[in-house]
């Protein structure tokens, strides 16, 4: 079974009301946003620490059922070759479990390109003078709000292209 969706599809399928949540996967971490019932904000929500799958799964899908999810927006690591490297791969392999895992009733999934949201998070933390130690606490849900942010926005001018909305009506 097929989770992927293009961020195409999701502009399309996605109606004001159905969040989206944001993952940014690290190795030792899971940051997570959501976006507000309009999917035009993306607000970091926490930072899961990155266990056995099945612990993970239990607890993002209460975090699907709670904040009514539609669909996950995961960042795809590229190279910035725009080659895809083993950070790629095991993103993939961790969306092809939750595929598989019956706890999230195979939620959508749209990979975003998350190459330098980190360090763009990383830098604007250290330019707001925030120490190292917090710096450690918020950049993964961070960073998740950012790569969220960049699908929410690129599916509002999709909407927008297609005339599915017209932009001075996009009040909720």
């Amino acid at each position: 079974m097929t989770n992927i969706i293009e961020i195409e599809d999701l502009a399309d399928k996605l109606d004001i009301g159905r969040r989206l949540l944001g993952i940014d996967l690290g190795s030792k971490t899971i940051g997570l946003a959501t976006s507000d019932i309009g999917n035009s904000i993306a607000t970091p929500l926490e930072t899961l620490k990155r266990g056995k799958f099945g612990v993970n799964v239990v607890e993002l899908a209460k975090i699907i059922e709670e904040y009514s999810i539609y669909a996950v927006v995961i960042g795809l690591p590229k190279n910035m070759d725009n080659s895809e490297g083993p950070r790629c791969q095991a993103t993939r392999a961790f969306v092809r479990n939750m595929a598989n895992a019956p706890a999230l009733n195979g939620i959508k999934v749209c990979f975003w390109d998350e190459r330098g949201s980190t360090m763009a998070v990383t830098n604007t933390l250290i330019e707001a003078d925030v120490s190292r130690a917090k710096r450690k606490d918020v950049v993964d849900k961070l960073a998740a709000g950012f790569i969220l942010q960049g699908a929410v926005d690129r599916i509002y001018d999709l909407r927008v292209t297609s005339g599915k909305i017209i932009e001075d009506e996009y009040d909720y």
